[in-house]
């Protein structure tokens, strides 16, 4: 899980995800949404792939990036459920008159 937030800690990295919730893009299309050169997107796209984030496609001399929504989700219930935030709360327990 730590790789998930590491990946998620980079704004530049964020966006790469909120451009494929659209669906899958080329590396190259991705990296023409952002002022960085191309050894910077790789090593964003590197991170995320690491993550488990994204999957990489080959498709002729390009390269494809999907979203894995679910890894994602799986991530932010894991980190939401550490607090126990949407567990189950317990029935307060009755006093019983002595």
């Amino acid at each position: 899980m730590s790789n998930v937030f590491k990946a998620l800690s980079d704004p530049t990295r964020r966006r790469v995800l909120q451009l494929l919730r659209k669906g899958p893009l080329s590396a190259g299309a991705l990296s023409e949404c952002f002022d960085v050169s191309k050894p910077t997107m790789s090593a964003h796209f590197a991170v995320l792939r690491e993550a488990d984030l994204v999957h990489a496609e080959k498709a002729g001399k390009s390269v494809i990036y999907h979203l894995k929504l679910s890894v994602l989700e799986e991530a932010l219930l894991g980190f939401v459920g550490s607090f126990g935030i949407g567990a189950e709360t317990p029935e307060p327990k009755k006093e019983t008159a002595r």
